[in-house]
């Protein structure tokens, strides 16, 4: 326990560290994500003298989160890795890059849709004759969060899978529960902007692709039997 604590408080200085790097270089990263989301019927302003303070507790926050998360992740496997089979090793350090990879996927799928989406509603407001002029913490919270919640999301196909191999469900049971799981990825696309149609079936449809996906390659998958105790 002494060992699983220091390596909690070092994941605590590292994002605290993290942190203090994504405040104190905010100016730059805002420079550059307003230059990569440049909307030519959009100004983006800043509504307090006091705003860029917040945007730039948030980028921290973000980076210090992007950043620490795996590096926890690492600490508790290097704290249960000499408990851990040859054979789990291997299949955990597999895991990692497409773990990684749905991640990035999907934050990078959220930022374009968004990006897109955002363009179409200003030219849609520029048409009626209404100026957009949108909140810089706003603006880039959303981008933010709404990306990176969609890439936690596209680590379903993982979890789902994890929970085959335990023999809590089957697929068969994923089958069975189309309707639900369907009703649900609508639901959770709908809380994220924007509201518009096009959007909510450009959120959803990822969603839906990634669990029929999981249920076509479990198809297969056997539980992992658990030893009996003598």
């Amino acid at each position: 326990m002494e060992d699983l604590r220091n390596r909690l408080y070092r994941g605590v200085i590292f994002f605290i560290v993290v942190f203090l790097g994504g405040f104190l270089s905010s100016a730059i990263i805002i420079k550059k994500i307003l230059n990569i989301l440049h909307l030519d019927d959009v100004r983006i302003v800043a509504s307090s003298p006091f705003q860029f303070a917040e945007v730039a507790m948030d980028i921290g926050f973000f980076l210090a989160i992007i950043f620490s998360v795996p590096y926890i992740i690492y600490s508790f496997y290097a704290f249960a890795a000499p408990a851990l089979t040859k054979l789990e090793k291997i299949k955990i350090f597999r895991s990692i890059p497409l773990s990684a990879g749905l991640f990035v996927v999907g934050f990078a799928y959220g930022f374009f849709i968004l990006y897109y989406s955002l363009g179409l509603l200003a030219s849609l407001n520029t048409s009626l004759g209404i100026a957009n002029f949108w909140n810089v913490s706003q603006f880039l919270s959303q981008m933010l969060i709404t990306s990176t919640l969609l890439g936690l999301i596209f680590e379903l196909p993982l979890l789902l899978t994890l929970i085959i191999k335990m023999g809590i469900i089957t697929p068969q049971t994923l089958k069975n529960n189309r309707r639900i799981a369907y009703f649900l990825a609508s639901s959770l696309a709908a809380l994220l902007p924007p509201t518009d149609g096009l959007s909510l079936l450009a959120m959803a449809l990822p969603l839906v692709l990634l669990y029929e996906g999981t249920i076509l390659l479990n198809n297969r998958a056997r539980p992992i039997k658990t030893s009996k105790i003598a």
